[in-house]
């Protein structure tokens, strides 16, 4: 029932990410990848949730969907930033009527245009309410470059601290392009005594625009490697394609070799992506 059964038994546990589509489209896509990733065997598979909830009701069905469908647990987003006490509970009402038990809680990101909510909301908020309940596993996010609204890395570890405290037993982190960092992030957690979980979410970059955008969205660095295949195949996105694969496969060895505790593969709903991945490692 709860995902930290794998982490465990096992060494790395292998999770995908997925994002469901918005509330006006068909299912159609989203179905055959989940369908795609489910043979590649993850232990689970994260469904996001979309800015101020965009996408809450179908983040529902198709963590519903891939638990009953592809009997695969199922980690479902959940954000508090537009919610209230009262949706959250409401929300905690049909996770467990779907039988969906895990959730990845987090404040999460404002619509576009929406002003700042009048008092401070922060994920352990979030936490804290759900394990009131007592009935659910919680995941928190982790940032190995740091928060972008953090003063510094180790005032943000601090306030992950708090996550956990407050009940998160899994981390999983924002992507990262350079394993030193997670190294250096696993070194400060153990110095502040933080102990949970922790899962690396790597994103094979297949798009140069698109990935360009989501570090400066999160505040990832590039390293010069990086940086010179996006320079490189840039406008050759079928050769970017397995350079990125490449890259992360390279990634995801040397974090096996260092005992990692899981590989959280942000897929962008490209199953051949993640298979080529899995194949390249060995994880299956």
């Amino acid at each position: 029932m709860f995902i930290d059964k794998y982490f465990e038994s096992k060494k790395p546990v292998l999770s995908f990410e997925i994002f469901p589509p918005k509330q006006d489209m068909p299912f159609d896509s989203i179905m055959s990848a989940t369908q795609a990733l489910s043979a590649l065997q993850p232990d689970f598979i994260s469904i996001t949730y979309g800015a101020g909830g965009s996408t809450h009701r179908n983040t529902l069905e198709v963590a519903e969907m891939i638990k009953q469908r592809h009997n695969i647990d199922a980690l479902a987003h959940l954000t508090c930033v537009t919610n209230t006490p009262e949706d959250i509970d409401n929300i905690l009402d049909d996770l467990e009527q779907r039988g969906i038990y895990n959730i990845l809680a987090m404040r999460g990101d404002l619509p576009d245009g929406a002003p700042e909510p009048p008092q401070p909301i922060f994920a352990k908020h979030l936490i804290e309410q759900i394990e009131k309940r007592k009935k659910f596993f919680i995941a928190a996010a982790a940032y190995p470059e740091g928060h972008t609204q953090a003063n510094n890395l180790e005032e943000d570890v601090i306030h992950l601290g708090e996550k956990v405290s407050a009940g998160a037993k899994l981390l999983i982190t924002q992507i990262f392009f350079d394993n030193n960092l997670l190294y250096n992030f696993q070194e400060l957690l153990y110095k502040h005594n933080i102990k949970a979980h922790l899962s690396a979410g790597i994103m094979p970059v297949s798009n140069a625009k698109q990935i360009l955008r989501i570090i400066k969205l999160c505040g990832a660095s590039v390293p010069e490697r990086l940086s010179k295949l996006l320079s490189r195949y840039g406008e050759r996105p079928d050769l970017l394609e397995l350079a990125g694969v490449e890259y992360a496969s390279r990634q995801i060895e040397d974090l096996i070799k260092n005992n990692i505790d899981g590989v959280h593969i942000y897929t962008m709903n490209k199953p051949n992506l993640a298979s080529s991945i899995v194949k390249n490692v060995g994880l299956r």
